[in-house]
């Protein structure tokens, strides 16, 4: 399966917040700050990609989903949404793309 140049950038963006723990994140066309939620301290993200702005956000291991089980023993994930919604994550490296991926005609 090939990755899209998003693809390719949403896995960059993980790299450089949960591996390398950047404080700011480096991607062609600028340089975007990390964040942190007030509740939980999740690691967060804006960028731009395209026409699309594109939010990360550190996967919560505090919640119910299966996400948040395998965040819960370990597992690095990122969930990345555009306008509004979840279009895929990254874990450990590996992406995973949802349905608002194609619904939103982001490339493949």
């Amino acid at each position: 399966m090939s990755v899209s140049a998003l693809g390719e950038q949403l896995i960059d963006v993980w790299r450089q917040v949960m591996l390398d723990g950047k404080g700011t994140v480096e991607l062609p066309g600028g340089t975007y700050p990390v964040t942190q939620t007030r509740g939980q301290g999740l690691k967060m993200v804006s960028f731009v990609h395209g026409d699309h702005r594109v939010d990360g956000i550190e996967q919560n291991p505090l919640k119910t989903s299966t996400w948040a089980k395998r965040a819960s023993q370990g597992e690095r994930i990122m969930q990345f949404k555009a306008n509004s919604r979840y279009i895929g994550n990254v874990a450990e490296g590996q992406l995973t793309r949802y349905p608002a991926w194609k619904a939103q005609g982001l490339p493949d």
